[in-house]
């Protein structure tokens, strides 16, 4: 019997779950309640590998941070109050951990390393330290030539000096690199701006706003006044991550005679582009909100899916910093949809834990998924003309099981396993260890509503 994991095909998904918490929200969560004044308890915290990454390298920087079974009580020493590692900070496959501290400890008075584990270590960092070194910052990382410009990657050895504000336009569309932006800002005297392009995700923003940082938001702009002590609101419920209910969401969407209710989920419009996206496909999608359960500002709603007959459409490249995670479930949807469903503008998923763009169409190829990859060109306001890339899926296909793999990403395997419940036969996927990543008690989750 070859090994791996075994998927079998189910007769359709039904029940209530209830999902852990938002990893991005959970890393930010403890990030801002470290540098605020007082403690803060974060309720239906996320306890995956890349939030426990974030704990430690906050428990090396002076900072205590007390756990319970879904909960963490963080007490903040001041925007002020970080102390120098004793050792490099090794932040694991965590880019949120990686990225935002680049921002932070930039603006310390003190020297920090900052490691990652191989597959982070192979992720871009040029876009990350680029608006930074404007800003003042001393950071060495390690250096790549590649075919058109010279990229930087982890280990990254940052010494903390005094930064100056900065006025930045976002050439990419990136929350990890505007809040990097805004977190070294925190320590500026002045005011420090970002602009995007295309709106992403502003769970930073919102979690500053919680912590009365003096911030304005704007359209498309951000201003934040620095040198000013954050205070705690004391508590932060994070809602259930909408990544993680996506799965369930399409799995649900695209195997007859599934309905599933999930709770309280975080529905931010920055993040949830997934529901609009299948809702425009003709998924079965009710949200019933809870304001009373809003923290951090940050809008909950239980989602209601049943079973639907899905068609194509086109995900355009404003769409897709608020699709970016979703995009290899909404390729596993795309198979069952009936036209030819185009995803424009896709080459960020080429840097992501692995190169998504690759392991999906390989997957799904392997499946008898009809899909294929072409490049494109796009001209800027300033009419200079640059290559992207967009992914067309034609269906409705019946997916045949394969032996696939996960190719070691937390959400190929997941898509895959949705991908193989709906697919006729067994699939077998090498390996799903990753999913720790995000979704620790995915298979746990799944088998409860699997019929």
């Amino acid at each position: 019997m070859p090994k791996g994991f075994f998927v079998r095909p189910v007769k359709s998904l039904r029940g209530k779950i209830v999902l852990a918490g938002d990893k991005s929200i959970s890393q930010r969560a403890v990030i801002v309640s470290s540098i605020s004044k007082g403690t803060t308890r974060i309720e239906n915290f996320l306890f995956s590998d890349d939030c426990l990454s974030t704990i430690k390298a906050f428990r090396s920087l002076g900072i205590k941070i007390e756990t319970d079974s879904n909960s963490i009580v963080v007490k903040g020493n001041g925007l002020y109050g970080l102390k120098k590692p004793t050792r490099p900070l090794n932040l694991g496959e965590s880019a949120t951990s990686l990225r935002l501290l680049s921002g932070l400890l930039a603006a310390q008075d003190f020297k920090s390393i900052l490691k990652a584990a191989p597959s982070l270590s192979r992720r871009p960092m040029r876009r990350i330290l680029e608006p930074l070194r404007l800003m003042g910052a001393q950071i060495r990382a390690r250096k790549k030539k590649t075919k058109n410009w010279i990229e930087e990657f982890a280990p990254l050895e940052i010494k903390g000096t005094k930064l100056k504000p900065i006025r930045y336009k976002l050439p990419i569309s990136s929350a990890q690199v505007k809040s990097a932006i805004l977190l070294a800002g925190l320590y500026v005297k002045g005011n420090t701006q970002v602009i995007e392009i295309f709106k992403s995700r502003d769970h930073t923003e919102r979690m500053l706003r919680a912590f009365s940082a003096d911030i304005r938001l704007d359209p498309s702009m951000i201003s934040l006044s620095g040198d000013k002590e954050l205070s705690t609101p004391r508590l932060i419920k994070i809602p259930a991550d909408i990544s993680s209910a996506a799965f369930f969401i399409v799995g649900s969407t695209i195997i007859e005679g599934s309905e599933i209710l999930i709770s309280s989920v975080g529905v931010n419009p920055t993040r949830a582009g997934v529901l609009n996206v299948l809702k425009r496909m003709g998924a079965d999608i009710r949200l019933f909100y809870h304001p009373e359960k809003i923290t951090g500002a940050e809008p909950v709603a239980d989602i209601l899916v049943k079973a639907s007959q899905l068609k194509a459409t086109l995900i355009d490249c404003p769409e897709i910093p608020a699709v970016i995670d979703e995009l290899p479930i909404i390729m596993v949807a795309a198979c069952f949809a009936k036209g030819n469903t185009i995803i424009r503008g896709v080459e960020e998923l080429r840097v992501k834990e692995t190169d998504r763009i690759n392991s999906m169409v390989t997957n799904l190829s392997l499946m008898g998924g009809q899909i294929k990859v072409r490049k494109f060109t796009q001209s800027d306001s300033g009419a200079k003309a640059f290559e992207r890339e967009e992914i067309i899926i034609s269906g409705p296909t019946k997916l045949e099981a394969s032996r696939v793999s996960s190719f070691s990403d937390h959400r190929t395997a997941m898509s895959m396993i949705i991908a193989g419940l709906a697919a006729k036969g067994n699939t077998v996927i090498d390996e799903i260890s990753c999913i720790s990543k995000s979704f620790p008690n995915f298979i746990q989750t799944l088998d409860k509503v699997k019929n």
